[in-house]
C-alpha cells in the first residue's frame, strides 16, 4: 500500500523541537500532482504530492527506474513535468529555464570545468550573476572554507591535481558559493570509496546543519539516506511508498517494499487467524502461531508477510521473556568483528538472519545445532500479503 506524501502534514525539526512556520516555510518545495511520461503512455513518474520544508534535507531513495532522479531533474528544470505543477517559495517553476531557478546543484560527476583553477571554478557562478571582483573574492574564500579548502593551498589547483574527495569538496563548494536556498545533489558520493563516503556523508550534514539550507538528495544508499536526512521519500515504481524520518522508516515500515529496501529483514509468511487490538495471530506453514503489530491487515486478510528485524532476534531466550519463540536450525555464523551474523533455518526459509553482539566469552554456535529463538511482538509487524 503507497503512502501519500500529502499526508505527512507536520514536519519536526531533527532535535525534536516544535516549529513555528508559515505556510510557505512549510511548503517551500511543492510537487503538486506531479506525473511525467517520456513516451507518453509509460509514467516514470504517479501523480507526486510531496511538501519539501525550507531548511530541510530530504532524500529521495529507490532503487533504480524509480523516479526518484526524474523528480530531481524535473525540480531543477532539465525535465519537463507531463502533468501538474512544481513550486519554490510558492511560486510556479514549471516554465523557468534551470539558470534562472537559482539553484545549486551537485552531480556524481562532479561537472567541474578542467580547464579552470579551484577558485576560477568557484567564482564562475558569481561572474554570472555579475558580482563584483571583491564580493567574489571573499565569496569563493568563505566556499573554500565551508569545505574545509581554504588557506589558499587549494585555490591554484586545476580539478585534475585534485583527489575524488577533493573534486567533491570542490562541486559541493561551488553549489554553495552563490547561497542558494536550495540545493540538490544527485548521487554525489557514488564515485568514492566507502571510507571516504562515509567521512563525506558526514560533512555534507554538518554543512546542511550549519548553512539551514535546503537539500534535496538522491540516492540509492540507504545507508546514506538514514545517515543524513530530516525525512526519507521510498520511491518505488514511480511512487513515494513512505515519507518519513530515517528512525520511522527502519522501526515501522509501512509495507514490504520498504522492510526490505531499509535495512536487512526478516520475512515470514503466514495465514492470519484473527486481528484484536492492533494485534494479529498469525499461522504460520509449521502451524506455529505468532503475534504481530497488524500493520496494514485485517481481519479479512487470509495472507501477510512478517517482517522482523536481524537484531532484534534472540537466541535461546529466557523463558517468558518474549512472546513469539520457534525452533531454529543453525545453517552458518559469520563473524564481522563487532557482530556475528547467524543464519538459521525457521519454518522452513534457511535465509532467517540473527544479528548478535560480540561479547568476550560468548559461546559461539555450531553449523547444524538446534536452539530457539525468540522476539517481541511489537518488534514484529504483519505487513501486506506477499505477491504470487
Amino acid at each position: 500500500m503507497a503512502i501519500q506524501a500529502e499526508e505527512e502534514a507536520v514536519y519536526s525539526a531533527p532535535s525534536g523541537e516544535s516549529v513555528n512556520r508559515n505556510e510557505t516555510d512549510l511548503r517551500f518545495v511543492q510537487f503538486d500532482r506531479v506525473q511525467k511520461s517520456y513516451d507518453g503512455e509509460t509514467l516514470v513518474v504517479k501523480d507526486l504530492n510531496l511538501d519539501i520544508a525550507r531548511g530541510e534535507f530530504l532524500t529521495m531513495l529507490g532503487p533504480s527506474g524509480s523516479g526518484k532522479t526524474t523528480c530531481l531533474m524535473m525540480l531543477a528544470g532539465f525535465e519537463t513535468a507531463t502533468h501538474g505543477d512544481i513550486r519554490l517559495g510558492g511560486r510556479p517553476i514549471n516554465n523557468i529555464p534551470p539558470h534562472k531557478r537559482g539553484i545549486g546543484m551537485v552531480f556524481q560527476n562532479y561537472a567541474l570545468f578542467p580547464h579552470m583553477t579551484v577558485a576560477e571554478n568557484l567564482a564562475f557562478p558569481l561572474q554570472v550573476r555579475k558580482m563584483s571582483k571583491v564580493d567574489i573574492k571573499a565569496k569563493v574564500e568563505r566556499a573554500l572554507d565551508m569545505v574545509q579548502m581554504g588557506g589558499g593551498s587549494f585555490a591554484g589547483r586545476r580539478p585534475g591535481q585534485l583527489s575524488g574527495g577533493q573534486q567533491q569538496r570542490v562541486a559541493l563548494a561551488r553549489a554553495l558559493v552563490f547561497e542558494p536556498e536550495l540545493v540538490l545533489m544527485d548521487e554525489p558520493l557514488g564515485a568514492l570509496d566507502k571510507q571516504l563516503r562515509e567521512h563525506m556523508q558526514y560533512e555534507i550534514k554538518h554543512i546542511h546543519e550549519n548553512l539551514g539550507v535546503t537539500v534535496v538528495y538522491v540516492t540509492h544508499d540507504q545507508t546514506e539516506a538514514l545517515t543524513m536526512s530530516d525525512r526519507v521519500a521510498v520511491f518505488n515504481d514511480g511512487v513515494i511508498q513512505q515519507l518519513a524520518p530515517p528512525a520511522d522508516l527502519y522501526e515501522r515500515p509501512m509495507n514490504s517494499f520498504v522492510a526490505q529496501f531499509i535495512g536487512e529483514n526478516n520475512r515470514l509468511e503466514g495465514a492470519v487467524q484473527a486481528v484484536s487490538d492492533g494485534v494479529a495471530q498469525v499461522r504460520l506453514s509449521t502451524g506455529d502461531l505468532v503475534s504481530a503489530v497488524a500493520v496494514n491487515i485485517d481481519s479479512g486478510a487470509s495472507r501477510t508477510q512478517l517482517s522482523i528485524r536481524p537484531e532484534r532476534v534472540e537466541i535461546e531466550p529466557d523463558s517468558g521473556e518474549h512472546q513469539n519463540v520457534l525452533p531454529a536450525v543453525v545453517e552458518e555464523v559469520i563473524y564481522l568483528g563487532d557482530h556475528l551474523r547467524t543464519r538459521l533455518r525457521v519454518a522452513g526459509d534457511d535465509q532467517f538472519i540473527v544479528k548478535t553482539r560480540n561479547r568476550l566469552g560468548s559461546r559461539r554456535l555450531a553449523e547444524g545445532e538446534a536452539v530457539r529463538i525468540g522476539w517481541a511482538t511489537e518488534d514484529c509487524r504483519g505487513l501486506d500479503a506477499p505477491i504470487t
